[in-house]
Parts: structure tokens; sequence; C-alpha cells
């Protein structure tokens, strides 16, 4: 019988490519994604050679886009969310304006319609959400202040790609388009944006509703059969079934449903073992997305349009870039988290390609302005983790530019002193608390609780202004710069306690406190064992760790219940 052998052709040679020039790009010390990118290339129909099918590869890619989607729910919550609302919201709405709108400048000089302009500018404006949580993951920055910011604001991003992606057909007509086979060109753009809206609203509601206790509580059951295939089999379904009914009931991404699906997974005991099990299939489907890219881009366009390219790559790594910095430093954050948020967000992908693909449809986008869009994102892609590797020199070249500096850290900014209010006499013999996390919590609570005097110093700004409404002494910044700590009146204090964080910054901070309190007594909290046994060996201060202090306490109960049973008298 005959063989359909596409999928095959296309998964052999789509992987063997990739592993090689992945390969070689990993001895070159380039990101592997680069070599990944080259093998799409090479399997594309625009070369000579073997070639994949372009429809097949774009499905796998949405796979991929699912569960990488479905991964960031689980690492983010919507507590996660909300605390980096306020600079994730307005910043994210204000740098998609501004790469708009340097888009349609660009399109505008080029000779381009309004239409063509509007939907080229916006999709500049949407980064990539594989590239970032790649790029964030081996920096190791996703679960940082930084990291949340970024992830945050490209949420926020993705909500508003998911609206225009609804509205942009009810209003092709209007910008010089056709509508759509089947779809009239006469909707109402306010109607359609009314219950566009409700929709999107719908699915939250019920998602967080519904969802929030279901999911768990399936998980729960099946986790209690002790079948492991049945457990992965559970959670696959949930990410994709979950992720299909979002689009096909309410109008909502694929991605955005799978992202939900993860936040309420993560509601779950087992948010863990979930994120273990699912992690070699979001591997194996972003690797395939990267390919994907690969297979649409037309290396022709490099020769005959290099300066197109150059002013697109300008907007996407250099304007895009420079607007994310000044919003982030605008609202006060530092330097550090402005450089990494720009390199964050300096980089297209899915949602360009998807906005790309829906104006070519509807007669607003050229195959060269695709194709435009499609050299943007390789490049950029490809030069993304060089700018990550940049964060570092350039904070230095900048700090060492003592005029520069001052232009650009936040010197005036009142949540980076202790308010006027904080006594003197309280910053005697305090607790200074490095970061506000799970364990910063619960000792904060413990020891306020027993009236001892507490300093929190904690990197992200919305923290502290809650912490300071609640009046808890906290000041806001990086607690590996001496300011931070001086601040915190590191000199009178009688303990440091720092929460997990990167050994080098504790490091740092223990340094700098021991240069201003040499009596200092310093607690860490180490995050795994062999960040506590590295500690114990540098002698830098108490450490615990969860696992360890959790053992201790239980054989202290077993030994006392052990011994309780010895001194009782028999009752016969």
């Amino acid at each position: 019988m005959p063989h359909d052998v596409d999928l095959i052709i296309l998964l052999a040679v789509g992987f063997g490519l990739a592993l090689i020039f992945g390969y070689i790009a990993a001895r070159l010390r380039l990101p592997p994604l680069i070599g990944y990118l080259i093998a799409g290339i090479i399997i594309s129909p625009n070369t000579p050679g073997v070639v994949a099918d372009l429809a097949l590869a774009n499905q796998l890619a949405e796979l991929g886009v699912m569960f990488l989607m479905f991964g960031v729910g689980m690492h983010f919550s919507l507590k996660d969310l909300l605390q980096v609302k306020r600079i994730a919201l307005p910043g994210a709405i204000l740098q998609i304006t501004v790469a708009t709108l340097l888009g349609m400048a660009v399109s505008f000089y080029w000779g381009w319609s309004f239409g063509a302009a509007l939907v080229f500018g916006l999709s500049l404006s949407c980064a990539s959400t594989v590239v970032l949580l790649k790029a964030l993951g081996d920096q190791g920055l996703l679960d940082s202040v930084n990291g949340k910011i970024a992830v945050g604001w490209l949420l926020v991003e993705d909500l508003v790609m998911v609206l225009v992606l609804v509205l942009l057909p009810a209003t092709a007509v209007l910008l010089g388009g056709h509508a759509l086979e089947g779809q009239s060109g006469d909707q109402n753009i306010w109607a359609t944006l009314g219950i566009t809206l409700l929709k999107v609203a719908g699915f939250i509601a019920f998602m967080l509703i519904i969802g929030k206790r279901l999911v768990p509580m399936i998980m729960q059951y099946v986790a209690r059969l002790g079948s492991r295939e049945l457990f992965t089999l559970t959670v696959v379904a949930a990410a994709v079934s979950i992720a299909y009914g979002s689009y096909a009931i309410f109008g909502v991404s694929m991605a955005l449903g799978a992202f939900f699906a993860g936040m309420v997974v993560k509601e779950s005991d087992f948010s863990h073992r979930a994120e273990e099990e699912t992690l070699p299939l979001r591997e194996i489907f972003s690797i395939l997305f990267f390919v994907s890219v690969g297979m649409l881009f037309d290396p022709r366009i490099i020769i005959e349009e290099p300066l197109h390219i150059l002013a697109v790559i300008g907007i996407i790594m250099i304007g895009k870039t420079i607007a994310a910095m000044a919003l982030v430093l605008f609202f006060r954050y530092p330097l550090n988290t402005a450089l990494t948020v720009g390199a964050s967000l300096a980089q297209i992908g899915e949602f360009s390609f998807i906005l790309a693909t829906l104006g070519l449809s509807l007669g607003l986008l050229t195959p060269e302005a695709q194709n435009l869009i499609l050299a943007g994102a390789l490049f950029s892609i490809t030069l993304n983790s060089f700018l990550f590797s940049a964060i570092e020199p350039v904070q230095n070249w900048i700090r060492e530019r003592s005029h520069l500096a001052r232009l650009l850290e936040r010197s005036g900014d009142p949540l980076a002193m202790l308010p006027d209010e904080v006594s003197q006499d309280y910053l005697r013999d305090q607790v200074v608390i490095v970061g506000h996390g799970e364990v910063g919590r619960r000792i904060t609570k413990t020891l306020m609780d027993d009236g001892i005097r507490v300093v929190i110093a904690e990197e992200n700004r919305e923290i502290v202004e809650n912490l300071r409404e609640k009046g808890i002494a906290a000041v806001s910044g990086r607690a590996t710069e001496p300011s931070v700590l001086i601040q915190a009146h590191i000199q009178h204090a009688r303990l440091l306690v720092i929460s997990p964080m990167d050994i080098l910054d504790i490091h740092k901070i223990v340094d700098t406190a021991k240069i201003l309190n040499p009596q200092i007594q310093v607690l860490v909290c180490a995050e795994n064992r062999q960040e506590a046994e590295i500690i114990r060996e540098d002698n830098i201060g108490e450490v615990y760790y969860a696992k360890e202090e959790m053992a201790k306490n239980m054989s202290n109960h077993i030994l006392n219940q052990i011994q309780i049973a010895h001194h009782t008298t028999p009752s016969h």
C-alpha cells in the first residue's frame, strides 16, 4: 500500500540537519538556534536540494509555540503578572506604538499604502516568546525580577496581538485590502471589538473560576493511580485541549489558551512533575519552530533588498531596544533592568509571522513585505544572544562615565531611600532581609509578630510600594549595589538574611555588608544542596537549605515521639 511519508521526511531531515548545524554553531560558541535556522533554509522551497513540506512544518511549529506558552504559564502565575503590571502594561503598549510608528515611517518612505504600512509596523512590534524564554533561560534570568518584567511585558504584547489578529479581517476593506473568503467586508468594527473583548474576558473568567479548580483536581486523581504515562498524557491533553478549546469556543489564540492551561496546572501540587514531563516535548517542538522559520525565508532578498533589510533590523534591534530602555528608566527601574528588558525585546517571531501571513491573505501586504519581516526575524533572532552578552560591558561602560550614569540611574528615586518616617531608633539592631519572596515573606512575618525590627531590600519596586503601604520599612534596588545596603542601615544591623539567589550575588552582598559592619551575622538560604555546600566551604555565614532543615525537623520529631513512647508506662 502507498505511504504518505512527508511528515517522516520532515522530521528525519529537519532533525538531522538541525543536529549537524546546531553542533557546528555550539562549537563556534554561537547559539544552537542559529544552526536550526540554517537547517530550515537548506530544506526550504527557496533553496535547491531536499524540500520539506512547509505546511506540516508550520503546524508542528504551532505545537511548539503551544507547549512553550504552556511552560510559561507554569513559570509565571497571575500573582507574578500582577507584581509587574505597573510597568509591563503601559510599557508594552507604548513600545508597540513606537515600533509601529517607526515601521510605518519607513514604509511610507518606500511608497507603501497606509494599510500595508500599519500591518508591517505591527509585525515589527511584537517579540518572540520562544526566543525570549530561551534567552532568559540560558542566562538564568527566567525567575529573576528582570525576567518577570520581560515576560510580563511580552504577555501584554501577545494579548494586544491577539486583539489585532481578530480586528484586522474586519477592517481590511477599510485599510485598502479585501475581506477573507466567506466573510463580508461591511462588519461593524465596534461590534467586532466588543464581541472580541467579551470572548477574551469570558475565556479568562472560565479558566480562573472553573479551570483553576477542575484541572488540578483531575491531575490529583490521575497521580493517585501511580501511572507515569497516564500522568504525562493528562498534562499534554490539558495543554492541547485547552489551547484548542480556547480557539474553537472563545476565538482566542491557541498560544494564549496554552498559557492559561499552564497557569491552572501550576495550581496543582504536581506542577513540578508536570513541568519535567513536558520539557522534552517543548524542546523538540521549539527546534521545529526555528526550522520552520528558516523554511519560510527566501535568501535572494539579501541580495535584492539589502538596505530595506538593514532598515528593518535597525527598527527591531535599535529602535525597539532604545524605546523599551527609555520606558523602563522612566518608571525608575535600575539600568540593569532597562538593558535586560531592551535586549529581551530586540527580536520578532511567531506573532509577526502569523500577522504577515494574514496581511498577505487580506491583500494588505506583498510577498516582498512578508520576506522583509522574515529576514528581520532571522537576523534579529540570530543576533539576540549577542545583545545579552553585551549587557554587562555596556553597563560597566555607562557607569564609568559618572555624568551619564547619573542621568540614567534613578538617583532621585524615593523608593531607593527609606522614608523619613522611619526613626533612627528603629534602625539599630535591626534585621536586614534581602529579597521578599516566599522565604523572605515568612521570615518577615515571624519576626514582626515577635516585635523584632526588620528592613527589607527588594528589587521589585511594586513589592516595595506594597510593603510601605503596610508600614514595613523597605528599600528598592539590587542588594549587590552598596547604596542599597547603606540605605537599609546595614552598618547598625544585627543580622543579614539573604534569600535564595545567585551565589556570586551572595558573595558581593556579604562582602559589602562585612566592610560596612564587620560584626554582622549572616544567614543564607541556599537553593540546593550543592550551593549550600559551596557557601559552607566559603565560610561566609550560617547556611540553611530547605530539604535539609525539613529532614532535621522530622528527625527531631521522630526522636521526641520515640522518647515519649519509651517513658510511657504500658497500660497492661
